[in-house]
């Protein structure tokens, strides 16, 4: 599990409806997440074959970045991508440490998921990780918008929209929306996948889970 960095307390209220929804927390940047993305693809398709709707919130793991770029901080991303390997099998390119500079910086590649989510909904999942394949194994920087444009362009997105909406503020606010969510109910690490029964959140997964245990239960809780 990726824990994120502390944020100011949102004074937003959510109402849900009588009903249930699966809810995935999660950040791009997050190793983990990237680690959990083929069993959340099964979730996803196993709710959808179940009338259960399925979505996304965005973490915030490291809005700003900040951290140096320095042999330290490489080691540590390392280790952690190692370890997310040798759990879930999914890879790692190494050519970002190769970089002279990088801030890891979160934000941007949430922000690009709202975007995708106002702009082209259906697509946001598929969005989420095409993202991460690109900064994970093909070693490319989210920070710069031109790093989504083959994205756009595989999902029919257009670019010039996206770009457009990227850079504004309402993108901006629309993110930390999303971050200062899933704090309020108490997120402290990605990902998090939670059962929404009604106004009660279940976590179902806390961490890297595999696709048959976060589906169990599903199957209990919807009992």
């Amino acid at each position: 599990m990726c824990t994120p960095a502390p944020l100011g307390e949102s004074t937003e209220t959510v109402t849900f409806r009588d009903d249930v929804e699966i809810i995935y927390v999660g950040d791009p940047l997050c190793s983990w997440c990237w680690g959990i993305s083929p069993a959340l693809n099964q979730l996803e398709k196993a709710a959808a074959a179940n009338g259960i709707p399925y979505r996304i919130v965005l973490g915030g793991l490291r809005p700003g970045g900040g951290d140096p770029w320095n042999e330290e901080f490489k080691g540590f991303l390392k280790h952690h991508w190692e370890e997310v390997t040798a759990r879930s099998g999914q890879p790692f390119g190494t050519k970002l440490f190769d970089r002279d500079t990088f801030n890891y910086d979160t934000e941007p590649s949430c922000r690009a998921v709202v975007v995708a989510r106002q702009l082209k909904p259906e697509v946001e999942s598929r969005f989420f990780e095409l993202t991460q394949h690109r900064f994970y194994v093909l070693s490319e920087d989210p920070n710069e918008v031109v790093f989504y444009q083959p994205i756009c362009a595989q999902l029919g997105i257009d670019y010039a929209d996206f770009a457009q909406l990227f850079g504004s503020e309402e993108a901006r606010a629309a993110t930390l929306r999303d971050f200062q969510l899933n704090r309020s109910w108490g997120v402290t690490g990605y990902p998090t996948v939670v059962f929404r029964k009604g106004e009660q959140l279940i976590a179902i997964a806390r961490g890297y889970a595999e696709f048959e245990q976060m589906w169990a239960a599903v199957e209990q809780l919807s009992v």
